[in-house]
């Protein structure tokens, strides 16, 4: 068995320490970040291997986006790809000596405005989306887990008021109708979703909010997804919510999952 866990950092040098407190904590066996906005040479790599997690594959970028893969199990580099032609580093791939590539994915946010012919980042989120759908059709995952910041709340459950925010950039239908042509694409199970299939639920909280907690005016922007060859392998999902309430946190939370393999 095996735990993996995603989270959207929102600086992996300037929250290091929170970092270093979930992998103490939580010791999962592999995390995937996005957002570390840094470079791949500057991830502060010494410390998390002192905490036994002595692998990693990564794509980074001064200052923005940037996506890596560490972990206490051997990694082999799987490649990455730049969807929509951004040339950001949004996707990075890498296998487990079990055979499993596990895709780590930070999907545009798309600005504030939800129309691509007067924001460019819109349809940029769109083209993106669009992509990794015509890429898990060509190529249909298997033994695949997907995971990351993508950005999009597909379920009425996924965001706090489902009528408030179909206005919203990342609930909007024409997101969402993407997202799920590309989870059907590749036949993707939401392991998430699967393991706690009631109720709202959150994994990222705006800044905007002078109490997030009281406010509770959440979306789930982060997800697991695994190939239908393994995902009857998955279970225990959680999402940490309590990590919202750290010291100068991140606005989105660890979700994980375990896979029995």
């Amino acid at each position: 068995m095996f735990t993996i866990a995603t989270w959207n950092i929102n600086s992996v040098r300037l929250r290091e320490g929170l970092v270093a407190r979930f992998l103490e904590e939580e010791q999962p066996d592999v995390l995937c970040l996005q957002e570390c906005k840094s470079p791949v040479d500057k991830i502060p790599l010494t410390r998390f291997a002192d905490l036994g997690y002595r692998h990693i594959v990564a794509r980074g970028q001064k200052g923005y986006n940037g996506v890596a893969i560490l972990s206490k199990l051997p990694l082999e580099d799987a490649g990455d790809r730049d969807y929509a032609r951004l040339g950001h580093a949004r996707h990075v791939s890498a296998r487990l000596p079990n055979g499993v590539v596990i895709h780590n994915m930070y999907v545009p946010a798309g600005g504030d405005v939800p129309d691509r012919e007067v924001n460019e980042k819109f349809g940029q989120k769109l083209d993106f989306v669009a992509e990794m759908r015509d890429v898990f059709h060509a190529d249909r995952p298997e033994k695949s887990i997907l995971v990351g910041d993508l950005n999009i709340a597909p379920g009425e459950d996924d965001v706090w008021s489902h009528k408030q925010l179909l206005k919203i950039v990342s609930h909007t239908p024409i997101e969402v109708e993407h997202l799920l042509a590309a989870q059907d694409a590749g036949n993707w199970v939401d392991v998430t979703r699967r393991d706690i299939p009631q109720g709202k639920l959150y994994s990222w909280w705006s800044y905007r909010a002078r109490d997030w907690d009281a406010a509770d005016k959440g979306r789930r922007l982060d997800h697991i997804w695994a190939s239908p060859d393994i995902a009857n392998a998955a279970h225990g999902s959680r999402i940490l919510r309590p990590c919202r309430g750290w010291e100068s946190p991140s606005d989105h939370v660890p979700v994980l999952a375990s896979f029995d393999l």
